[in-house]
Formats: C-alpha cells, structure tokens, sequence
C-alpha cells in the first residue's frame, strides 16, 4: 500500500502540495472533504496527513517521520484521539456521529488535538448528516475532520460549504498496470484491470476472481452475436448474461466491459491500438473494427452510457439490458 508523503505527491501532487501548505502556514481547515474515485488515495492521504498534524518529529517541518510514538499508533490504527467512522451496514447511522460527539467533547487524550474520517460519508443517513452539520458548525479549534467520498453530490451543501474540498486525480491508467505487474499480473491483462478501477487491491482481487473471467467471455460472447440476428442476441441474454449478472454492481461492471470493447473498436479504428486494453482479443477486435463505422461505434458507445444511466435511475435491469442490445444492434451493421 502506497503511504508515505513521498509516495502519494508522486500520484496527487496538488493534494499534497495544498496539504503541505497549510501545515507550514499553520492554516488546517476544520473539515476537508476528500472527493474521487475509488483507489486514487483519499484514505491514505487522510491518515498521512493526520500523522503530520500528531508527529513528533516532522520531517523538514510538513512530513510526518513515520517513526515517531504517534506516528506509528496512528499507521496501526490504535490511536486514541484518531478516530474512524464507517459505515454501520449500508448507511453511517445517527447513533455513530452522537457517539463521535460525546468522545469529542471530552478532552484529548493525550493533547488538545482530535481527528476523525469519516468513510463513504455520502452514506450518512439524514439525522446522521444534520447530527454532523451541528458539529461542523461549532468546531473545536484542534478538531480536523475527513469526510471521504466518491458521491459528493449525494453530501448536504451546507455541509459541503463547510468542508474544504480536495478533488482527487484519477490515477494514469500505466500508473495501476505498472503496479500491477510488479505484483504478479500477466501483462496483457494488466491494463484491463487498470481501465476498471484505480484501487490496486479491488484489481489484484478481479485478476483472479472466477467470476470475473467468466464475465469477460459473456461479455464478449455478447458483443460477437450482435451482428448476427436479434434472436440469438436476445438468447445469449437469456442463457448467458442474466445468469451471471445479478447484482447491481455486477451488472456495473458488465456494462464497463461492453464500453471497454467498442472503446477498443475505435482505437484500433484510429490507429491507436497501443491503447486496447482487450489485448487478448486483438485479432477477433480487428475484424470488427473493419466491419463497423466510426460512427456507428459512437451510437455503441452512447448506447451502453444511457445504459448505465438508467441503472443508475433504478430501472428494471432485464428490461434496460434487452433495450441495449437492441440499440447496440441497431449500431452494428455492416457498413
């Protein structure tokens, strides 16, 4: 796992650069809200950021020794005036953020300085968010809180408007294949798992998942029958994909490896095939491309997005899948 200052400006140079800023100028905000994709760091940076604010010993004054007492509490997740809240099933509930008040309304531990990190904080229950925008609004003046998300869209604005906001960088895909294959990953399928999450370990985990591999040969099952007539697409959905897409973040999943292959399609189009990333089916790949206007691959591409879309929206996932692959038919043709 990447931790250290040096390690994580090398992925979030601004973030860092921000963090490092208001440490020496002595200017911590009382809430950060940290917002991005999953695996681009947010946790990390947190917690290096609040071994900074307990060192003992900082480096160049910013940097946080990692060797210190504290330092070392904290990177083991046992100190007592750091604090970490998750969610209590699916939502972050009314109780925890009570509880959180009562333990800061004693004093420190060990200094007058307390953190806490609030994890998926978009999944506070309503009590839960106004409980906390109580809190938010009368801070201790050594109280730093983090609100971690990838939905800030889904946070109160009045919270929001409390917190300073640090926006996460989607990590460079090379960045995720390159550790990727440090950590045992054939190269060819690196980049596919780089192109699905930024979260180095959720992609060693897919990398050999039995599950997932079975998901991309449906998936490119799918694709190959869509030229062929609408029967047989819709009985590969049947027998197929409904079997084996059952959750709704399965089927999330499903539908970024549909965009992942026409994204392919048009590399391979506009002579960029250094970035396919189903380099295991280059050859299959290719003779698609040459069937296919760019055009075409375009409606694909819309396609599968208004897709997930409505999977977003709460429709019936069956009833938007067989819509699709018609749609996708529709974009198919032989040029």
């Amino acid at each position: 796992m990447v931790n250290t200052w040096d390690q994580l400006e090398k992925l979030q140079p601004t973030i860092l650069r921000m963090l490092k800023n208001s440490i020496l100028k002595n200017r911590v905000a009382h809430a950060y809200l940290l917002e991005g994709l999953k695996g681009v760091g947010k946790k990390e940076v947190a917690l290096l950021f609040t071994r900074a604010l307990f060192c003992e010993e900082k480096i160049d004054g910013y940097k946080p020794c990692e060797s210190c007492h504290n330092c070392r509490r904290i990177l083991n997740g046992n100190h007592p005036d750091v604090h970490i809240v998750e969610p209590d099933g699916l939502s972050i509930k009314v109780d925890q953020i009570r509880e959180l008040q009562a333990e800061f309304a004693k004093k420190g531990v060990e200094s007058l300085k307390k953190v806490y990190l609030l994890i998926h904080a978009d999944r506070m229950s309503v009590s839960a968010s106004n409980s906390l925008l109580k809190f938010l609004e009368e801070p201790n003046a050594q109280t730093t809180a983090f609100l971690i998300t990838e939905q800030p869209q889904q946070i109160l604005p009045t919270i929001l408007s409390r917190c300073q906001v640090l926006t996460f960088q989607p990590l460079p895909p090379q960045v995720l294949v390159n550790r990727l294959i440090e950590n045992g990953v054939v190269p060819t399928k690196a980049p596919l798992l780089a192109s699905l999450t930024n979260n180095l370990e959720e992609a060693l985990a897919l990398n050999v998942d039995e599950w997932f591999a079975q998901a991309q040969k449906i998936v490119v099952k799918l694709y190959e029958v869509l030229d062929k007539n609408p029967l047989e697409a819709m009985v590969t959905l049947q027998n197929d994909w409904f079997g084996h897409f059952k959750e709704k973040e399965q089927i999330y999943l499903g539908l970024d490896l549909l965009l992942l292959i026409v994204k392919d399609l048009l590399y391979i189009q506009i002579n960029k095939e250094g970035n396919i990333v189903f380099k295991g089916e280059i050859e299959r790949l290719k003779k698609y491309a040459l069937r296919a206007s760019s055009r075409r691959i375009q409606n694909q591409m819309s396609a599968i997005l208004e897709a997930k879309r409505k999977l977003q929206a709460n429709m019936n996932p069956q009833l938007m899948m067989e819509q699709l692959v018609l749609n996708l038919q529709e974009g198919s043709s032989i040029v």
